[in-house]
Protein backbone atom coordinates (compact mmCIF):
# COMPACT_ATOMS: atom_id res chain seq x y z
CA UNK A 1 0.00 0.00 0.00
CA UNK A 2 1.34 3.46 -1.00
CA UNK A 3 0.45 6.35 1.47
CA UNK A 4 -0.12 9.69 0.11
CA UNK A 5 0.56 12.75 2.26
CA UNK A 6 -2.20 15.36 0.96
CA UNK A 7 -1.15 19.12 1.05
CA UNK A 8 -2.66 22.25 -0.73
CA UNK A 9 1.36 23.55 -0.77
CA UNK A 10 2.26 22.66 -4.13
CA UNK A 11 6.18 23.67 -3.05
CA UNK A 12 6.58 20.28 -1.07
CA UNK A 13 6.60 18.19 -4.37
CA UNK A 14 10.05 19.78 -4.37
CA UNK A 15 11.05 19.10 -0.77
CA UNK A 16 10.43 15.39 0.20
CA UNK A 17 10.58 12.29 -1.82
CA UNK A 18 7.50 11.03 0.41
CA UNK A 19 4.44 10.45 -2.13
CA UNK A 20 2.39 13.82 -2.11
CA UNK A 21 -1.41 13.75 -2.94
CA UNK A 22 -2.66 17.50 -4.53
CA UNK A 23 -5.60 19.00 -5.94
CA UNK A 24 -4.47 19.88 -9.45
CA UNK A 25 -6.07 23.69 -8.78
CA UNK A 26 -3.04 24.45 -6.72
CA UNK A 27 -0.69 23.78 -9.62
CA UNK A 28 -3.27 25.77 -11.67
CA UNK A 29 -2.47 28.80 -9.84
CA UNK A 30 0.77 28.88 -10.15
CA UNK A 31 2.97 30.90 -12.60
CA UNK A 32 5.97 28.80 -12.27
CA UNK A 33 5.44 25.32 -11.43
CA UNK A 34 7.78 23.28 -9.33
CA UNK A 35 9.54 20.31 -10.27
CA UNK A 36 8.75 17.25 -8.02
CA UNK A 37 11.31 15.58 -6.34
CA UNK A 38 9.39 11.87 -5.74
CA UNK A 39 6.09 10.87 -6.42
CA UNK A 40 2.74 12.49 -6.52
CA UNK A 41 -0.92 11.75 -7.94
CA UNK A 42 -3.22 14.64 -8.77
CA UNK A 43 -6.94 15.25 -7.03
CA UNK A 44 -9.79 16.42 -9.01
CA UNK A 45 -11.01 18.97 -5.83
CA UNK A 46 -14.30 17.33 -7.02
CA UNK A 47 -15.42 17.70 -3.10
CA UNK A 48 -15.17 21.72 -3.06
CA UNK A 49 -16.60 21.97 -6.40
CA UNK A 50 -19.84 20.61 -5.72
CA UNK A 51 -19.84 21.28 -2.01
CA UNK A 52 -19.41 25.39 -3.34
CA UNK A 53 -21.07 25.17 -6.50
CA UNK A 54 -23.02 21.69 -7.17
CA UNK A 55 -21.78 21.41 -10.60
CA UNK A 56 -18.46 21.69 -11.89
CA UNK A 57 -17.38 24.68 -13.31
CA UNK A 58 -14.35 23.20 -15.66
CA UNK A 59 -15.20 21.55 -18.64
CA UNK A 60 -13.18 18.36 -19.10
CA UNK A 61 -11.32 19.90 -22.20
CA UNK A 62 -10.36 22.88 -19.26
CA UNK A 63 -9.24 19.68 -16.96
CA UNK A 64 -7.38 17.74 -19.70
CA UNK A 65 -5.17 20.72 -20.10
CA UNK A 66 -4.31 21.35 -16.69
CA UNK A 67 -3.37 17.94 -16.30
CA UNK A 68 -1.04 18.42 -19.42
CA UNK A 69 1.01 21.38 -17.69
CA UNK A 70 0.90 19.58 -14.65
CA UNK A 71 2.36 16.68 -16.31
CA UNK A 72 5.36 18.63 -18.20
CA UNK A 73 5.74 21.17 -15.67
CA UNK A 74 5.83 19.23 -12.44
CA UNK A 75 6.80 15.69 -13.56
CA UNK A 76 4.84 12.63 -14.46
CA UNK A 77 2.11 11.91 -11.77
CA UNK A 78 1.28 8.30 -10.44
CA UNK A 79 -2.30 8.78 -11.35
CA UNK A 80 -4.92 11.38 -11.35
CA UNK A 81 -8.98 11.66 -10.28
CA UNK A 82 -11.06 12.22 -12.91
CA UNK A 83 -13.64 14.82 -12.21
CA UNK A 84 -16.07 12.77 -10.88
CA UNK A 85 -19.52 13.43 -8.35
CA UNK A 86 -19.53 12.19 -4.64
CA UNK A 87 -22.49 10.78 -3.29
CA UNK A 88 -22.50 11.58 0.39
CA UNK A 89 -26.17 13.04 1.10
CA UNK A 90 -24.49 16.76 1.96
CA UNK A 91 -23.12 16.75 -1.51
CA UNK A 92 -26.72 15.94 -3.28
CA UNK A 93 -29.48 17.49 -0.57
CA UNK A 94 -27.32 20.56 0.45
CA UNK A 95 -26.90 21.61 3.83
CA UNK A 96 -24.53 22.51 6.76
CA UNK A 97 -21.60 20.67 8.30
CA UNK A 98 -19.57 23.41 10.73
CA UNK A 99 -18.27 25.87 8.58
CA UNK A 100 -19.15 24.42 5.38
CA UNK A 101 -22.16 25.29 3.30
CA UNK A 102 -23.28 22.58 0.82
CA UNK A 103 -25.59 23.99 -1.69
CA UNK A 104 -26.77 20.38 -3.13
CA UNK A 105 -26.78 18.78 -6.42
CA UNK A 106 -30.25 17.85 -5.75
CA UNK A 107 -29.43 15.02 -8.63
CA UNK A 108 -30.06 11.44 -7.76
CA UNK A 109 -27.37 8.65 -6.40
CA UNK A 110 -27.94 6.81 -9.82
CA UNK A 111 -27.45 10.26 -11.79
CA UNK A 112 -23.74 11.04 -9.89
CA UNK A 113 -22.91 7.54 -10.69
CA UNK A 114 -23.67 8.10 -14.26
CA UNK A 115 -22.23 11.41 -14.39
CA UNK A 116 -18.83 9.74 -13.19
CA UNK A 117 -18.32 7.18 -15.52
CA UNK A 118 -19.24 9.07 -18.57
CA UNK A 119 -17.20 11.65 -16.96
CA UNK A 120 -14.34 9.04 -16.59
CA UNK A 121 -14.72 7.86 -20.52
CA UNK A 122 -14.71 11.23 -21.86
CA UNK A 123 -11.38 12.08 -20.19
CA UNK A 124 -9.64 8.78 -21.46
CA UNK A 125 -10.75 9.44 -25.16
CA UNK A 126 -9.42 12.91 -24.80
CA UNK A 127 -6.20 11.85 -23.31
CA UNK A 128 -5.62 8.31 -23.42
CA UNK A 129 -2.06 8.83 -22.64
CA UNK A 130 -2.32 10.49 -19.24
CA UNK A 131 -3.07 7.73 -16.13
CA UNK A 132 -6.35 8.84 -15.25
CA UNK A 133 -8.39 6.64 -12.71
CA UNK A 134 -11.58 5.17 -12.81
CA UNK A 135 -13.85 5.83 -9.18
CA UNK A 136 -16.41 4.02 -7.75
CA UNK A 137 -19.10 6.10 -6.50
CA UNK A 138 -22.23 5.48 -4.47
CA UNK A 139 -23.78 5.65 -0.67
CA UNK A 140 -25.47 1.88 -0.05
CA UNK A 141 -23.68 -0.91 -0.90
CA UNK A 142 -25.95 -1.62 -3.73
CA UNK A 143 -24.88 1.78 -5.40
CA UNK A 144 -21.27 0.48 -5.12
CA UNK A 145 -22.13 -2.77 -6.92
CA UNK A 146 -24.19 -1.24 -10.09
CA UNK A 147 -21.08 1.38 -10.44
CA UNK A 148 -19.01 -1.81 -10.86
CA UNK A 149 -21.92 -2.92 -13.65
CA UNK A 150 -21.88 0.56 -15.23
CA UNK A 151 -18.20 0.50 -16.07
CA UNK A 152 -18.54 -3.16 -17.03
CA UNK A 153 -21.56 -1.93 -19.25
CA UNK A 154 -19.26 0.78 -20.77
CA UNK A 155 -16.34 -2.14 -21.23
CA UNK A 156 -14.07 -0.96 -18.44
CA UNK A 157 -12.35 -3.83 -17.26
CA UNK A 158 -11.60 -2.10 -13.60
CA UNK A 159 -9.72 -5.44 -12.54
CA UNK A 160 -7.34 -4.79 -15.12
CA UNK A 161 -6.75 -0.90 -13.76
CA UNK A 162 -3.81 0.13 -11.87
CA UNK A 163 -6.34 1.67 -9.29
CA UNK A 164 -9.55 2.31 -9.04
CA UNK A 165 -10.31 5.08 -6.19
CA UNK A 166 -13.59 4.31 -3.65
CA UNK A 167 -15.33 7.75 -3.25
CA UNK A 168 -17.69 8.75 -0.41
CA UNK A 169 -16.44 6.40 1.78
CA UNK A 170 -14.06 8.99 3.96
CA UNK A 171 -16.03 9.89 6.24
CA UNK A 172 -17.54 6.34 7.49
CA UNK A 173 -14.07 4.74 6.33
CA UNK A 174 -13.77 3.32 10.11
CA UNK A 175 -17.15 2.31 10.67
CA UNK A 176 -19.00 -1.71 10.16
CA UNK A 177 -20.68 -0.36 7.27
CA UNK A 178 -17.66 1.53 5.59
CA UNK A 179 -14.87 -1.71 6.05
CA UNK A 180 -18.02 -4.02 4.86
CA UNK A 181 -17.82 -1.41 1.09
CA UNK A 182 -14.02 -1.58 1.26
CA UNK A 183 -14.41 -5.75 1.45
CA UNK A 184 -16.74 -6.03 -1.29
CA UNK A 185 -15.35 -3.84 -3.49
CA UNK A 186 -11.59 -5.67 -2.79
CA UNK A 187 -13.14 -8.78 -3.18
CA UNK A 188 -13.99 -8.00 -7.43
CA UNK A 189 -9.94 -8.29 -7.48
CA UNK A 190 -9.78 -4.04 -7.60
CA UNK A 191 -6.12 -1.84 -6.54
CA UNK A 192 -8.35 0.59 -4.31
CA UNK A 193 -7.21 4.22 -3.67
CA UNK A 194 -9.00 5.56 -0.45
CA UNK A 195 -9.39 8.98 -0.14
CA UNK A 196 -9.16 10.82 2.65
CA UNK A 197 -8.43 8.27 4.86
CA UNK A 198 -7.47 8.70 8.87
CA UNK A 199 -5.71 6.09 11.33
CA UNK A 200 -8.99 4.21 12.25
CA UNK A 201 -10.07 3.45 8.69
CA UNK A 202 -5.83 2.32 7.78
CA UNK A 203 -5.83 0.29 10.87
CA UNK A 204 -9.08 -1.54 9.65
CA UNK A 205 -9.29 -2.12 5.74
CA UNK A 206 -5.59 -0.21 4.39
CA UNK A 207 -4.55 -3.86 3.74
CA UNK A 208 -7.48 -4.19 1.74
CA UNK A 209 -6.06 -1.13 -0.65
CA UNK A 210 -3.56 -0.13 -3.04
CA UNK A 211 -2.99 2.97 -1.59
CA UNK A 212 -4.63 6.11 0.29
CA UNK A 213 -3.95 9.91 1.05
CA UNK A 214 -4.95 11.70 4.33
CA UNK A 215 -4.93 15.41 5.38
CA UNK A 216 -5.85 14.83 8.47
CA UNK A 217 -2.50 15.64 9.71
CA UNK A 218 -3.77 19.04 9.24
CA UNK A 219 -6.45 19.24 11.27
CA UNK A 220 -4.48 17.46 14.11
CA UNK A 221 -2.11 20.34 14.40
CA UNK A 222 -4.22 22.87 14.12
CA UNK A 223 -5.67 21.99 17.17
CA UNK A 224 -2.35 21.70 19.33
CA UNK A 225 0.60 24.41 19.92
CA UNK A 226 3.70 24.75 17.03
CA UNK A 227 6.57 22.06 17.51
CA UNK A 228 9.51 23.38 19.78
CA UNK A 229 11.50 25.87 17.90
CA UNK A 230 8.89 26.72 15.42
CA UNK A 231 7.22 30.31 14.83
CA UNK A 232 3.91 30.13 13.60
CA UNK A 233 0.89 29.52 15.81
CA UNK A 234 -0.06 25.89 14.69
CA UNK A 235 1.78 23.48 12.26
CA UNK A 236 -1.34 23.07 10.14
CA UNK A 237 0.55 24.62 7.51
CA UNK A 238 3.87 22.49 8.34
CA UNK A 239 5.58 20.15 6.46
CA UNK A 240 7.98 19.47 9.54
CA UNK A 241 4.83 18.47 11.33
CA UNK A 242 3.37 16.28 8.03
CA UNK A 243 6.05 14.43 8.06
CA UNK A 244 6.57 13.70 11.33
CA UNK A 245 2.54 12.87 11.44
CA UNK A 246 3.18 10.32 8.55
CA UNK A 247 5.57 8.24 10.51
CA UNK A 248 3.53 8.26 13.59
CA UNK A 249 0.47 6.92 11.82
CA UNK A 250 2.84 4.68 10.23
CA UNK A 251 4.15 2.96 13.42
CA UNK A 252 0.99 2.55 14.96
CA UNK A 253 -0.61 0.56 12.58
CA UNK A 254 -0.52 -2.98 12.96
CA UNK A 255 3.02 -4.12 12.51
CA UNK A 256 1.91 -6.84 9.65
CA UNK A 257 0.97 -3.58 7.76
CA UNK A 258 3.71 -1.27 8.69
CA UNK A 259 6.56 -2.87 6.31
CA UNK A 260 3.79 -2.11 3.24
CA UNK A 261 3.00 1.36 4.15
CA UNK A 262 6.37 2.78 4.30
CA UNK A 263 7.31 2.14 0.99
CA UNK A 264 7.33 4.72 -0.97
Amino acid sequence: MRFYLTTHKRHWVRLTGIPLFLKSAHFVEAVKLPQALGRYAVDSGGFSELQQRGRWARSPRQYIDDLYRIWEGVGPFDWAAPQDWMCEPLIIHGGQAGPLTFVGTHLSVAEHQHRTVANYLELRSMAPELPIIPVLQGWEMADYERCVSLYERAGVDLTREPVVGLGSVCRRQSTREGAAIVTAMAAHGLRLHGFGFKTLGLARVGHLMASADSLAWSSHARRRPAMPGHTHKNCANCIDYALNWRTRVLAGLPTWQQPLLDAH
